[in-house]
């Protein structure tokens, strides 16, 4: 009789530990009958907290895809994690959408070393990432069998500004303020290339930590190498920062930075002005989300207002959208039967 109840306990641990497991394979297969797990991380704080709109702005697509009674019948599931653009925060924040909540793709994404912290990692889990959110290099070459991007190249972004201020704008001393790493870098790449077309080097070249609030050395090289123009490859605080450093020591360059900073709203009022009184220039590659004679960016606008009304439509939040539409029109021309493979073959 004793070993029987031992028998009963034993098979009924056995059972619950067997129907965990079922349910954490289950989990990790990204979606069911009912939902796909969808995931994305962004700075909701910290120095580049301004960025943080695109992983929100996700939400209105996603919104009025499940208004819509959902993809072939599934409802989207959509997590965010704040990452505060620290790479080691979104590892973690990764791990725990791959492992605990298992979701089956990523969108988006801001920021260069951010994304190549985990870019290992999702292409060992074999987890399907669109529409990365930087134009390093280094996401690119070798390719990446499931990841796919939109972003333009910095080294081409920088070539083509470079290109603008010699030719059309006829400046001879052009500087260069770049975050110290990857994005900086290949950006400077294409920046040196297109300078030396014309017989140009950069007067000046100076780097800037992620983390940095003090900019006055960096600021004051830049003045003193005599630039006419100057470059900018950095987040929306560090622009903020070095415009209002410059003004505050007479320092008055043309400022043309990444399309990363196309935001002209949301950085003219973080700059309380400065950004359109000191004619701040921005590349870009995309409609103008203010054009509502468009259709498709009148129907998300109006969306957007309607769902969240809190949130400031503008080119960040509306990016937030741009980065899932390729992941949502693969999922509705894969059907309801889902595989990672099958959603990849519509991707490419």
């Amino acid at each position: 009789m004793r070993l029987n109840k031992v028998m009963l306990v034993m098979l009924v641990a056995f059972s619950v530990v067997f129907l965990a497991a079922y349910e954490g394979l289950a989990q990790k297969k990204g979606f069911d009958d009912k939902e796909i797990r969808i995931g994305q991380w962004g700075p909701q704080t910290g120095p580049a907290a301004p960025w943080g709109a695109v992983a929100r702005g996700t939400k209105v697509i996603f919104d009025m895809v499940n208004e819509e009674g959902g993809i072939h019948g599934r409802k989207i599931r959509y997590f965010i994690r704040d990452d505060q653009y620290n790479p080691s925060q979104t590892m973690a924040g990764v791990r725990d959408l791959v492992d605990r909540q298992g979701v089956f793709a990523f969108v988006g994404g801001v920021g260069t070393a951010p994304g190549l912290a985990v870019q290992d990692y999702l292409k060992q889990k074999k987890i399907i990432w669109t529409s990365v959110c930087t134009g390093a290099k280094g996401f690119y070459q070798p390719h990446n069998p499931y990841m796919w991007g939109v972003w333009v190249l910095y080294e081409d972004d920088g070539s083509i500004i470079a290109k603008f201020l010699v030719e059309k704008k006829k400046f001879k001393k052009i500087a260069y303020l770049y975050q110290n790493d990857d994005w900086g870098a290949d950006a400077m790449v294409g920046i040196k290339k297109r300078l030396k077309t014309y017989g140009m080097e950069l007067v000046a070249a100076v780097p800037v930590e992620p983390i940095e609030r003090d900019l006055s050395s960096q600021v004051a090289r830049l003045k003193a190498s005599g630039a006419e123009a100057v470059i900018g490859m950095v987040a929306p605080t560090q622009a903020a920062i070095a415009l209002r450093t410059a003004v505050s020591v007479g320092f008055h360059p043309q400022w043309i930075h990444s399309y990363n900073l196309t935001d002209y709203v949301l950085m003219n009022h973080i700059t309380d002005g400065l950004w359109a009184k000191e004619g701040v220039m921005t590349s870009a590659f995309t409609e103008d989300i203010f054009n509502y004679k468009i259709p498709i960016i009148k129907k998300y606008a109006d969306a957007s207002k309607r769902l969240y009304p809190q949130e400031r439509w503008g080119i960040f939040f509306a990016a937030g959208i741009v980065v899932a539409e390729p992941l949502v029109e693969a999922l509705k021309r894969t059907g309801r039967n889902l595989s990672t493979q099958a959603v990849a073959n519509q991707l490419n």
